[in-house]
């Protein structure tokens, strides 16, 4: 298998081996604390059971099989992903058009022209959304022993725009945005995992992030990282662990680290067979902080069941 190339920022058009995946991630908390989203741009849908069937029949492109991933939190609400086959891609360095949906990047700022449809009840998901990064990161981290699997925060310090026209909404806030990518599907190589950030850490725009799993060869991994406002990442000791309650509907287990393992559930944002998504109150670095959880179960992901009942929330387009 060859390695993975190096990130050249922002290449939306880095080679992606067969049965690979990469996806570019973008979170936001409103200045006001009463909206948030999450916009997830994949090449290779990682969580698609498309291209889980195709990749068990052999190689697959994952051009084949990319996807916007909008998810709009508070009221109004919203949630799409469409995925669509490469006849509906198009990219470059600087830009990657999944159907009518766009992201590129400027030179100053990510903008994403929205044009979706949410599910599963069919409202218009449009409009504009830009991020300005305080700075940009390039390092990057191994997440498996066997370095199939790479973590990129490239602006975990940014703010957001978001104007949209349906739901009609505009707010600005704090914003985070990294990258992962990988040379095989994430079940091949993980069973579980934590991962958090909280922006305030330190000087007031640091962003503390924490990034935990499970490996399938039972070795844990565990980074502990502060990201400045000028760009410079630097790890810091893990604060203690502590177990989070489950998801009321799924039963998804969370837990994360925390000051004195000082931490609770806020808000549980997503609560879906195989991961959850929430708003914690957390302390780190001595302060208290809200910080964007996500709990993810790989053994969760590849039960039939589950496989099953993702079509209802990733209608595919060929």
């Amino acid at each position: 298998m060859s390695p993975l190339p190096d990130v050249t920022f922002p290449n939306f058009d880095l080679a992606v081996p067969d049965n690979g995946y990469s996806w570019w991630y973008v979170d936001a908390i409103s200045d006001d604390g009463l909206h948030a989203l999450t916009m997830i741009a994949f090449i290779g849908s990682v969580f698609s059971p498309y291209y889980a069937r195709a990749r068990n029949r052999g190689d697959a492109k994952p051009i084949d099989y990319c996807a916007l991933n909008v998810a709009l939190y508070g009221k109004p609400s919203r949630w799409s992903m469409t995925e669509r086959a490469s006849r509906s891609v198009s990219r470059s360095p600087q830009h990657l058009q999944i159907g009518p949906s766009l992201v590129e990047w400027g030179g100053e700022c990510l903008h994403f022209a929205i044009n979706e449809v949410s599910v599963p009840i069919p409202k218009r998901l449009c409009g504009e959304i830009r991020l300005w990064p305080q700075a940009i990161g390039t390092q990057q981290f191994t997440l498996d022993s066997g370095g199939h699997h790479r973590w990129c925060p490239l602006s975990p310090c940014s703010r957001i725009e978001v104007v949209l026209s349906e739901p009609r909404l505009k707010w600005s806030g704090q914003a985070y945005w990294d990258m992962n990518r990988g040379a095989r599907p994430l079940e091949h190589d993980f069973i579980s995992w934590n991962w958090s950030r909280a922006t305030g850490a330190g000087e007031p725009d640091s962003t503390a992030i924490l990034y935990e799993g499970l490996r399938c060869n039972g070795e844990d991994f565990c980074l502990a990282l502060l990201a400045d406002s000028r760009g410079e990442i630097e790890p810091f000791d893990a604060p203690p662990s502590t177990t989070l309650r489950p998801t009321r509907f799924w039963q998804i287990t969370r837990s994360t680290r925390a000051d004195k393992a000082q931490a609770k559930v806020q808000q549980t944002l997503e609560d879906t067979p195989f991961y959850s998504r929430s708003l914690l109150q957390t302390r780190l670095a001595g302060k208290s902080l809200t910080a964007v959880h996500e709990s993810l179960s790989l053994q969760r992901f590849c039960s039939s069941w589950v496989r099953c009942l993702l079509p209802f929330r990733m209608p595919r387009i060929r």
